[in-house]
């Protein structure tokens, strides 16, 4: 977001004019229609396809996960599409700040279920904790970052022209944002102890697992996650970086 160099409260605004340019909201411009048009679409289909393929092969838990967060991505962008005429749509911003803020942490909800499963596949006693700890120590701690930022955000935006109580807010965002960066360098360096302990072990692969490892599907499946992770992670920190100055 644009830093206001204004003096004029965007919430005082209800749309473009003399006394409240478009330079005065919160972005600081109006935003793109097309882009945020096909971002909408782009998830949209992705949730279709998601739940497609869940019912199909019967992985409820991360369908679920992955529907939802394309799901609020989706209404997101529109959120955004809805600001497209005019920056100042109360709703609208509502509407993007909250589904785009929360959606990387149900995508980060599915990839702590896969860590789970990998480690069923290719031998628990690797692991240095029960498998199914990683999704609920994890996850729990997904949710008690989406609290602090639904808090926060919710002070936020009601402190109106109380800047003192709006800062409360802000500082709730980054410290529920922040949370989430932990848990997902914890998570990270949890995956990479066990990969690093299973295979530096002498006992060979379960002749299910070789076969999965040798899939190109199951290599491709694993590339993806792996950058998705990377694009959730770099989201995060520069939103902290984002709102730690103010913006």
């Amino acid at each position: 977001m644009a830093v206001n160099p204004y003096h004029v409260n965007p919430l005082d605004c209800d749309s473009v004019s003399e006394a409240c340019p478009v330079k005065a909201s919160i972005y600081g411009y109006y935003p793109i229609l097309a882009s945020n048009a096909f971002f909408a679409a782009l998830f949209g289909t992705c949730f279709i396809i998601n739940f497609i393929l869940g019912w199909r092969y019967r992985s409820w838990s991360y369908m679920l996960a992955m529907c939802l967060a394309c799901l609020s991505s989706c209404i997101g962008y529109i959120g955004r599409c809805l600001m497209h005429n005019n920056p100042f749509d109360t709703i609208g911003f509502q509407i993007q700040i909250c589904c785009l803020t929360f959606s990387p942490a149900l995508n980060s909800a599915a990839l702590y279920l896969i860590l789970k499963h990998l480690v069923l596949q290719f031998g628990r006693e690797w692991s240095r904790i029960r498998p199914k700890w990683y999704t609920w120590a994890f996850i729990s701690a997904d949710i008690a970052a989406l609290t602090l930022q639904a808090a926060g955000g919710g002070i936020a935006g009601s402190a109106g022209d109380d800047e003192s109580f709006r800062d409360v807010g802000d500082r709730l965002m980054i410290s529920g944002i922040a949370w989430q960066v932990l848990t997902l360098l914890l998570f990270a360096a949890a995956t990479i102890d066990y990969t690093i302990r299973r295979f530096r072990s002498a006992t060979p692969l379960s002749p299910s697992a070789e076969g999965l490892l040798r899939d190109t599907k199951f290599r491709v499946f694993l590339v993806s996650i792996t950058v998705s992770y990377l694009v959730i992670f770099v989201r995060c920190v520069y939103r902290v970086a984002e709102m730690a100055n103010g913006e």
